[in-house]
């Protein structure tokens, strides 16, 4: 049913060669009755025609970049309505949203400026669920005299609005491109993106662009999202993207969207910020001539979220790893029969054990997962067993710290096997002395091995930054005006 009272809102609209795409948006929001303003970049397609159709005001102007385009659009209509709804040609309202605007009262929203939509991304008809892309949170309509383009990013737009703002996380718009099935165009587009975005990162290096959202991480999506690019831009080129691409994977199962959906995660969470790099790379290289400014890092923050990402990858592998392996839950059985490198780690544990202790004389009896010393003890390997938290967080530990010039992978294997070995010892002891009755509330062998191996890693790794410390100052040395050279 068409509204037939004027709401409190226009529609913001813009368009390049979206015919595919712009008659799908006017049709969901033809219901709501409201003022449409489009500016077209020079669209050569029926775009323009089927807008003159649906009566919407058109304007046109060339395009740069999107943040410019939109700071263009809000200044270039007079838009009488106390709000504004900016959305992309590709975009269309749920029935849910466009329920919640014909609901829209401006008088009970008095207090608040901006309100974030709900988003569904497609990616050739795939509804991308996983991977940090649902939910998915963007400032969409916002008071006229209130919003306003964020011109300090050159590719990755958003509206601002300092006032307050709510989130409306029922009612979502649903964003698909379909030019986008064909992989060419995808990687055409992001070519042109991965450019600004490259140009974009290099001019913060040398201070000429600031956020204009406050980083916080527990703050409103547009906070928290200048948060995570501001960890993004501390970590090191060429690794960040393995290491997003892990966490959208892994950790936030981008795995479960499927074929599709893995494609995209890959492409959009790896290729991506992969060219980036290689692009803010070159234009570093070009700038030889340019004295770049010292960057300002504060160590122990960037060591620590360094490590604490790296020790989730790491960890949250070794977890996902279990799952899918396991017949529980989220279960693939070809990867257990073919790929199940946790299974193995166990069973060679206890073989590697059972055939130690027949070194020292003992007799042993081995099933599939269970080991029992003959007079003695014994044990079931479960997966807690196997040390694999003491060894991701040794192994996150070595990565994150930076510079050293001690090298980092004998590093981590011989500490990999110390873990082993101590482990081994523990399953030993276990087998031989270890009985049911040892077992108190405060304290296991889990506990009591954790503890000891901690504490022995921890000195290990404090060797280890004083050895490369002390390294480094061997190799620069110390100048003396009475050295003869």
């Amino acid at each position: 049913m068409v509204t037939t009272q004027q709401p409190a809102f226009s529609f913001l609209i813009l368009t390049f060669n979206d015919d595919m795409h712009v008659a799908r948006l006017l049709d969901s929001i033809r219901e709501l009755n409201a003022p449409t303003y489009i500016l077209d970049s020079g669209s050569t397609d029926r775009t323009l025609e089927i807008c003159n159709a649906y009566g919407a005001a058109l304007e046109y102007h060339s395009f740069e970049n999107h943040p410019k385009q939109w700071h263009e659009a809000l200044s270039r209509f007079q838009i009488s309505t106390p709000w504004v709804i900016a959305l992309d040609a590709d975009q269309f309202l749920s029935p849910e949203l466009l329920t919640l605007l014909q609901a829209f009262d401006n008088e009970e929203m008095s207090g608040i400026d901006g309100i974030y939509f709900n988003r569904r991304n497609y990616y050739k008809g795939k509804w991308i669920r996983h991977g940090g892309y649902y939910p998915f949170y963007l400032l969409k309509m916002f008071r006229v005299n209130k919003g306003f383009s964020d011109l300090n990013e050159n590719m990755d737009h958003r509206f601002i609005v300092p006032g307050k703002t709510c989130i409306w996380k029922r009612g979502y718009l649903i964003e698909e491109n379909k030019k986008e099935s064909s992989v060419q165009f995808w990687l055409d587009k992001h070519g042109r993106y991965s450019s600004l975005l490259a140009q974009e990162e290099v001019e913060r290096m040398l201070h000429l662009r600031v956020q204009a959202s406050k980083p916080k991480l527990l703050g409103s999506p547009n906070e928290r999202k200048a948060f995570l690019k501001l960890l993004w831009w501390q970590l090191p080129r060429y690794i960040r993207p393995v290491l997003y691409f892990s966490y959208r994977m892994i950790i936030q199962r981008g795995f479960l969207d499927g074929r599709t959906g893995i494609i995209f995660h890959f492409l959009q969470g790896f290729w991506f910020r992969l060219i980036v790099d290689i692009k803010i790379e070159e234009i570093l290289q070009a700038k030889t001539t340019l004295q770049m400014p010292k960057k300002k890092t504060h160590f122990e923050l960037l060591f620590m979220l360094k490590f604490l990402m790296l020790f989730t990858v790491l960890y949250g592998f070794i977890l996902c790893s279990i799952a899918i392996t396991s017949p529980v839950g989220i279960y693939v059985p070809w990867l257990e029969e073919n790929l199940n490198y946790i299974q193995a780690w166990r069973r060679f544990d206890l073989q590697a054990t059972a055939a130690l202790l027949k070194t020292l004389g003992y007799q042993t009896k081995l099933t599939t997962f269970t080991l029992v010393v003959t007079g003695h003890s014994g044990f079931k390997l479960v997966y807690s067993c196997l040390g694999y938290g003491l060894m991701s967080f040794y192994t996150a530990f070595i990565l994150a710290w930076p510079k050293s010039t001690v090298p980092k992978a004998p590093m981590i294997l011989i500490g990999i096997l110390v873990i082993q070995l101590l482990n081994l010892f523990r399953f030993v002891c276990i087998s031989l002395y270890w009985k049911p009755t040892f077992k108190a509330n405060w304290l296991d062998h889990h506990t009591l091995f954790n503890s000891i191996v901690y504490a022995l890693t921890l000195c290990a790794l404090y060797w280890w930054t004083k050895k490369a410390e002390n390294l480094k100052h061997e190799n620069y040395g110390t100048y003396n005006p009475n050295k003869e050279l």
